[in-house]
């Protein structure tokens, strides 16, 4: 099932029993994030509350909220299921055969048909606000000593004033007042590289703000996609169906034609203002710091538009699910530059970029140390502040392997490497902001030719027979 905007996903997890209505009165301040943070904790359902003070939108949130949520959003029913479809493409081998190009045709055709497709309207222009007042959003105040009320799962679009490309995010948003918030672009981002070369033409940038439209468009804004690949074709692979995008009223910009509210404007130039403090996924509040402001000069909606929201914060919460899909697709590509590499994974406790745990075939002395190095150019790998290389044989989804492993296997002195790199902004332990140390740790089994000199134990493992006839006699022991 593909899902063109936020209300059919809503219609498929009611159908699916995934999703509950909430009726009661609510408030977007603390309240919401508080009965979020109790039933995402507990993998509960996705939550529609549908009466909340002082706004007609109702808020959806936790829609993402389990690792099959994510799936089924993404009209799959598992998170490897959506990397199968990245690994068939990936794949697809140069057509040395008239039968080998025949039957690449149809996977070609696929690829033609999913670029983003211009229409001349778009439910998301239903209503059209030109004194925009972003009091009338149920946006959320999500922890007690946030900064105000945040924008929490914005798709924000720019184009590069230089080269014209564009670029899908989410960064979060502080609401300042009535049409200006703040605009959090951490440096590496696209967005903040547009802004920068705005800057440079001392021009203001125009922005726009899409809230909902179809979930593979909010995944892509998400998704470390590689510069210069457009989101929506991104999407449209996700969804096997091209994104419905209509110009901005306001703005040379293109926004999701599904989207459910759309808010446009500009950032001008070198303008500044103190943004935060923000409960972060970290599970700590991220300082204020000076970043750009958006200012809105126009807001579009449907007429019934539904507010979509999330909540950050100490794991479990909902955007470790969409952290989690990101490692299972870009996982096929990480295979296609290290073919070495057999899986990854970036532990919930790590928040994405704390912890890689990655297993390799190793073929070669120090092999393990060339994959960190490697892992660390990686776009956003770079802000990783653990590597650690197990072989091929252990299973790293597995936490309590994993630290069974590493426990056993490294010699800290001879194991460890540390190396200084870019941080990321939220990682308050850094000496500096955006700039850290990483460690590196090879938990693989020591070669001859990497100085071991002794002999390498055998892992305890049971023989096959005793295991077959221990299975076999099992009701003989009368052991419930």
């Amino acid at each position: 099932m593909n899902f063109r905007n936020l209300r059919d996903l809503v219609k498929g997890l009611e159908k699916k029993g995934q999703l509950k209505r909430v009726q009661a009165e609510v408030s977007a301040e603390l309240e919401i994030s508080e009965i979020y943070d109790r039933v995402v904790k507990q993998a509960g359902p996705a939550l529609l509350f549908e009466k909340v003070k002082g706004s007609a939108f109702p808020v959806l949130i936790n829609a993402f909220g389990t690792a099959e949520r994510m799936a089924f959003a993404l009209g799959e029913k598992s998170l490897d299921d959506v990397a199968k479809r990245f690994e068939e493409l990936a794949n697809l081998q140069a057509p040395e055969n008239f039968m080998d190009k025949a039957r690449l045709v149809p996977k070609l055709m696929e690829l033609a048909s999913i670029p983003p497709k211009l229409v001349s309207r778009g439910p998301c222009q239903e209503v059209v606000i030109e004194d925009p007042d972003l009091s009338i959003l149920p946006a959320l105040k999500c922890w007690p000593g946030d900064g105000g009320r945040y924008i929490t799962l914005p798709i924000v679009i720019t184009k590069s004033p230089k080269t014209k490309i564009r670029n899908l995010g989410m960064y979060r948003m502080q609401i300042y007042d009535r049409n200006t918030t703040g605009m959090h672009w951490h440096p590496p981002k696209g967005g903040a590289q547009h802004y920068r070369e705005a800057e440079e033409l001392n021009k203001p940038l125009p922005v726009a703000v899409a809230l909902g439209g179809p979930p593979s468009v909010t995944f892509a804004a998400t998704a470390p996609v590689p510069e210069g690949i457009d989101e929506y074709l991104f999407a449209g692979f996700l969804s096997k169906e091209p994104v419905e995008i209509v110009k901005g009223k306001t703005v040379e910009l293109e926004v999701p034609a599904e989207a459910e509210i759309v808010l446009e404007g500009y950032v001008e130039p070198h303008e500044r203002k103190l943004e935060g403090p923000f409960g972060d996924h970290t599970g700590f509040y991220s300082l204020p710091d000076p970043y750009p402001v958006f200012h809105v000069t126009c807001i579009t909606h449907r007429k019934d538009a539904i507010y979509p929201a999330t909540v950050v914060g100490r794991p479990v919460m909902e955007d470790c699910f969409m952290a989690k899909a990101t490692e299972r697709i870009f996982l096929v590509l990480l295979k296609k530059i290290f073919p070495e590499i057999v899986d990854l994974n970036l532990p919930i406790e790590g928040i994405f970029h704390n912890y890689a745990f990655v297993s390799i075939d190793k073929r070669y002395p120090g092999h393990a140390f060339k994959v960190m190095y490697g892992l660390w150019g990686l776009g956003q790998m770079m802000f990783t502040k653990w590597i650690v290389v197990f072989d091929k044989d252990v299973n790293v989804q597995d936490n309590s392997e994993v630290l069974w492993r590493l426990g056993n296997n490294i010699d800290p002195q001879r194991d460890m490497i540390f190396v200084k790199g870019p941080a990321d902004v939220l990682d308050h332990a850094a000496p500096r902001t955006g700039l850290g140390t990483k460690l590196g740790i090879d938990a693989t089994r020591k070669w001859k030719e990497e100085g071991f000199e002794r002999e390498w134990p055998d892992e305890l493992k049971m023989s096959a027979e005793i295991k077959e006839l221990v299975t076999r006699r099992w009701k003989d022991y009368g052991i419930d």
